[in-house]
């Protein structure tokens, strides 16, 4: 039997869990993982950060287009050439708590977050004094001008959500005991089930910005009382509701599982993402075999990025793209940069050279396979073929994401939990420019997962933070390009687009990169 009819089948079946009964005004979310997290500045999981800008707010958001807009502010000012910057927040707003947004609580979170996010710790070196002078006003002083600011605090992976002071003052490095924020939806506590449910109550106290929505820019009104989300660990259940109206919307449903969906009844299915995800294979800098540059080298020419896309997306490249670089600037010059390193697999003997100049004998390599995963498990599962084909030893060890999560803060030895590699991905927008391009920073101990050193990817950022001439910046963006195939921070899979779908009297969604929940009406 076909992956699709055993899906069909399991979607056909009763509901093995209890009966799902809400209001009517309660939009019920499969979403696209399992929550098991509360804090969106402690992890970079896409997940947490869609919880995280339905508690939370930033200083700016962004537009449909990726234009940085005021959100938390009604003004800033650039002074010096850049090196200063006056912001100003906005009126009326307080948490969940009652108490008033404060310039001061602003200041902790930014503090916080910059000791997490790869591109804040950037912020943060170039940060002479970030203080507030009073309850409304924050100020960078910066070491040299920086006008991205507006982009690098408006990003949406991993991005600076403003929370309390109390909260903010929470070690980086350990979860915030409580969601408190600012945002459109309170965090439900007492109703959270882990990885089962999550609840959000409408802020009834919430002042939105007087604009038109334009995904997480603008206005953000919430027309319904309640959002759940339900994680239901069958794709063929959760489409079965989906079409039963048990449910009134799957963020991202199994790709085999969108011509059924296509032809239900009551049921609406499209791309709210027109950008799509950059796929990655992360692999370990600390830990042997994947340290050695000839290994991930020989790992790369392994790798077919076109089988890795079929895998997830079907047979239609029309809603994928491979192969694919590092950066997505939109710039032939520099996206096609190195580009032929990925334009097909090596042959088993070309590899096996490659392994033999590299000293490779064989070692253990351990995956970490999300098998519950929409998209990371057939990624792995190609990965881990294409790999032990090329005469890798590949020990395969499954898990679910959120054991993934946690596995990979490991920076231990393989025989002590460690790792070598899991695939991830990450939102294209975030990689026009190097800015924010997270996986490629390669700062060592404060890098992403895998944690890559190589002084020279680090010099050509900096170089590329303080050129304010666009063909240097491209020049730059070229050099970035063609190091990150040299020294592999990560092994890019390809990128792809991917569907929602909900039922049809759900109506007000926001097109844009990530899922935003308020502007959404039930009929």
């Amino acid at each position: 039997m076909r992956r699709r009819d055993l899906l069909l089948a399991a979607g056909a079946a009763s509901l093995a869990r209890p009966a799902i009964s809400a209001p009517a005004q309660t939009l019920r979310i499969m979403p696209q993982a399992v929550l098991n997290t509360i804090d969106p500045v402690w992890t970079s999981a896409q997940i947490a950060r869609n919880m995280g800008f339905m508690v939370f707010e930033t200083l700016w958001g962004r537009d449909a287009a990726q234009n940085p807009k005021f959100q938390m502010l009604d003004g800033a000012a650039m002074d010096e050439g850049g090196r200063r910057w006056t912001l100003r927040l906005r009126e009326q707003q307080r948490f969940h708590d009652g108490t008033p947004v404060l310039g001061r609580d602003c200041v902790a979170s930014l503090r916080r977050w910059m000791k997490r996010d790869a591109s804040g710790a950037a912020l943060a070196a170039l940060t002479d004094e970030l203080s507030s002078p009073d309850d409304r006003t924050i100020v960078f002083r910066l070491k040299r001008g920086f006008p991205h600011l507006p982009e690098l605090l408006s990003k949406f992976v991993a991005p600076a959500l403003m929370m309390p002071e109390r909260l903010a003052l929470t070690d980086p490095f350990k979860q915030i005991p409580e969601a408190i924020g600012s945002g459109p939806f309170r965090w439900v506590a007492d109703e959270h089930v882990l990885g089962s449910r999550a609840v959000f109550a409408k802020n009834e106290a919430y002042v939105s910005r007087q604009e038109q929505p334009d995904w997480t820019a603008g206005g953000r009104p919430v027309y319904v009382d309640r959002v759940e989300w339900h994680m239901i660990p069958d794709a063929g259940t959760a489409a079965n509701a989906l079409v039963t109206g048990e449910i009134d919307w799957i963020e991202i449903p199994l790709p085999d599982l969108i011509p059924m969906l296509r032809q239900s009844r009551g049921v609406k299915v499209g791309n709210l993402d027109p950008y799509g995800q950059i796929m990655a294979l992360r692999v370990n800098h600390l830990t042997y075999p994947t340290s050695d540059l000839g290994v991930r080298r020989a790992m790369m020419a392994a790798i077919d990025q076109k089988e890795v896309m079929t895998a997830i997306m079907g047979g239609d490249p029309t809603n994928w793209t491979a192969p694919v670089g590092f950066l997505a600037t939109g710039k032939k010059e520099v996206d096609q940069a190195g580009i032929e390193n990925v334009r097909g697999r090596k042959s088993k003997a070309e590899v096996q050279a490659m392994l033999d100049k590299a000293g490779y004998k064989g070692e253990r390599m351990v995956l970490l396979h999300a098998t519950e995963h929409t998209f990371f498990n057939p990624a792995s599962l190609v990965v881990s073929q294409q790999l032990r084909d090329a005469g890798f030893n590949i020990d395969d060890q499954a898990m679910d994401w959120a054991t993934v999560q946690s596995r990979r803060n490991n920076r231990g030895p393989l025989t002590e939990g460690g790792w070598s590699m899991f695939p991830t991905v990450t939102p294209m927008p975030e990689y026009t420019s190097p800015l924010i391009a997270t996986f490629i920073r390669s700062n060592g101990k404060d890098a992403f997962f895998g944690w890559p050193s190589d002084p020279e990817i680090e010099r050509i950022f900096d170089a590329w933070i303080g050129a304010t001439d666009p063909a240097e910046q491209t020049r730059l963006e070229r050099a970035y390009e063609l190091q990150a195939f040299q020294s592999l921070p990560f092994i890019p899979l390809g990128r792809y687009v991917q569907s929602s779908a909900w039922r049809e009297n759900i109506t007000g969604i926001l097109k844009g990169p990530s899922v935003v929940f308020w502007n959404v009406k039930k009929g």
